[in-house]
């Protein structure tokens, strides 16, 4: 699923520092974007993802939660972001079956939590970021930029 090295590597030292980088990313999502979130158990991935909410103009923090249960949450904002949990999924069928396809469109951008229980399902252009706990509170957040609308993406990011 990833080849060579990192488009852009950061390192967080706080849970409100990768919730500040994922409103960076939030404020630079383009339409149909596809972002592909790897990490462990308490890795940090809601967090960055309320972060990416909050950039993208979605109310505050505190309406994103995890949809580890509901599969799918959607926020409002300058684009609609929908948020998947793969992580109870047996794989990219049933990634599918919930409607995956139809939610990747120009108004809206998709990010999948545990990408990698679906990666077949993964479009081959994305933005694939993976987070890393380092240390109690420190996380490495590595990103790989595949396609044109990820790099666009992820360009801003960086000058920001």
């Amino acid at each position: 699923m990833i080849h060579g090295a990192p488009t852009l590597q950061l390192q967080t030292v706080s849970a409100q520092q990768t919730l500040e980088v994922g409103t960076g990313l939030g404020k630079s999502l383009v339409g149909g974007l596809v972002i592909a979130l790897v990490g462990a158990l308490g890795a940090g991935k809601t967090q960055f993802v309320k972060g990416m909410a909050i950039g993208n103009g979605a109310c505050d923090a505190r309406c994103v939660t995890s949809p580890t249960f509901t599969l799918i949450n959607e926020y409002a904002g300058r684009l609609t972001l929908f948020h998947l949990d793969a992580y109870r999924l047996s794989g990219p069928v049933e990634l599918f079956s919930l409607g995956f396809d139809e939610l990747m469109a120009p108004d809206s951008a998709v990010v999948v939590e545990w990408a990698d229980r679906v990666a077949g399902a993964i479009p081959a252009e994305r933005l694939q970021v993976h987070i890393e706990a380092v240390g109690a509170s420190v996380r490495g957040l590595s990103f790989w930029a595949y396609g044109s609308a990820a790099e666009s993406c992820l360009g801003a990011l960086c000058n920001r």
